[in-house]
């Protein structure tokens, strides 16, 4: 496999085995028994199949919105919407590679069909977690425990095109990404995406509730 180095030279990197995606081990111990026993769950190493449904409001700035033309090009998951309760439903499953799909399926509005998105978060060859979208557009991201949810945030961007990772630089990105998972009690968890630009500042707010279907095991 070919990566960039840090000062932009290309190398192959070895082969490595699919592993399952660990997020227990790269939150690290102390943080991951902070969270909520549901939380620990619905993230665990090896969970099965599931299918979360809620509703999400979804905002951008206007060039929040260029940015999610240009990134449908790419398999992006940004939307152009700006819409309030918009029902959504998310499948989560395990990908042959050790990874985790996340498929977010947004309903339709006013004849308007819906929209279907996906990513995959994954380990990289240096442990590191990456997601994926279909098109190649990854980001390189950080896991952590903050105030009893599980967040995560992006470090850099870049495009994973047949094995080589071509670095996008910060300005043409859409913003540092963070999303956060927080339990709201027996069988409901609230999801929240933002997105900040250094020049443009916030280009997408989502925020929504869910139901898990495992209840409150």
């Amino acid at each position: 496999m070919f990566k960039l180095s840090a000062c932009g030279a290309v190398s192959m990197a070895p082969a490595q085995p699919h592993r399952p995606l660990d997020l227990a081990a790269l939150v690290g111990s102390e943080g991951w028994s902070r969270l909520p026993a549901a939380v620990r769950r619905r993230f665990a190493v090896g969970h099965a199949e599931t299918v979360y449904e809620g509703r999400m409001d979804l905002a951008c700035s206007a060039v929040g919105r260029a940015y999610a033309v240009v990134a449908r090009l790419f398999g992006g998951p940004l939307s152009t919407a700006r819409v309030d309760a918009l029902p959504t439903r998310v499948r989560v499953r395990a990908d042959a590679r050790g990874g985790v799909i996340w498929e977010r399926q947004f309903a339709g509005r006013a004849g308007a069909p819906g929209r279907i998105v996906r990513s995959t978060k994954l380990q990289g060859a240096d442990g590191g977690l990456i997601e994926r979208t279909v098109g190649g557009l990854a980001m390189h991201l950080e896991v952590f425990e903050e105030r009893g949810a599980l967040v995560f945030r992006s470090r850099s961007y870049f495009f994973d095109l047949f094995g080589w990772q071509l670095p996008v630089p910060a300005w043409l990105a859409p913003g540092t990404c963070r999303a956060e998972h927080q339990d709201l009690g027996p069988g409901r968890f609230r999801f929240t995406l933002a997105m900040d630009h250094p020049w443009w500042g916030r280009t997408f707010q989502q925020s929504g509730v869910f139901i898990d279907p495992d209840g409150s095991a």
